[in-house]
């Protein structure tokens, strides 16, 4: 059974500490450990203090049978691109690897979509790493199209992330 919730600033210590699992199952080979460290710090408690208590970041958070599975952070763009109306960005959208595939990404995309459009968006901007296949295929399910590349760093290490549009 999935339970979803919206997080608050109580969340802070758990969603660093699954973001940095997340991203470091998922990522963290291909890194350094001092790039992988330096990009880490941005999970710390204090930033996601930050978010949490700040009105135009939005954050959902998934349970199974109590255990956080996942979690979804739309925010203010800052992606490089230009903007054409209102819109949003999905800053992070992660599903912990033990439950790819129990369908909560399809439920948290959902959420994704209502929230942007509750709060006006005409967009959803995000970005995703060229060589993740399989994220970009689940995007582009929802008609997230390409629209550009930048690099994004980890540390000093560069990688190439494509930067996906979807239309509301």
């Amino acid at each position: 059974m999935i339970v979803w919730r919206d997080a608050t600033l109580e969340d802070a210590v758990l969603l660093g500490a699954i973001g940095r699992q997340s991203f470091t199952e998922t990522f963290g080979h291909l890194y350094t450990p001092e790039n992988l460290a330096v990009f880490l710090d941005n999970h710390s408690e204090a930033n996601w203090r930050g978010e949490l208590a700040d009105p135009e970041f939005a954050v959902r958070l998934g349970f199974v049978d109590g255990v956080n599975a996942a979690y979804a952070k739309l925010g203010p763009p800052k992606l490089p691109f230009e903007a054409q109306g209102p819109t949003i960005e999905l800053k992070q959208f992660y599903v912990l690897k033990p439950w790819h595939g129990a369908g909560l990404a399809g439920e948290m995309m959902a959420w994704v979509l209502a929230e942007a459009q509750r709060r006006g968006a005409r967009a959803i901007h995000l970005s995703v790493f060229t060589e993740n296949v399989r994220a970009q295929r689940f995007y582009a399910r929802y008609g997230f199209l390409e629209v550009g590349r930048y690099a994004f760093m980890v540390g000093s290490h560069a990688d190439e992330d494509i930067i996906m549009r979807l239309a509301l």
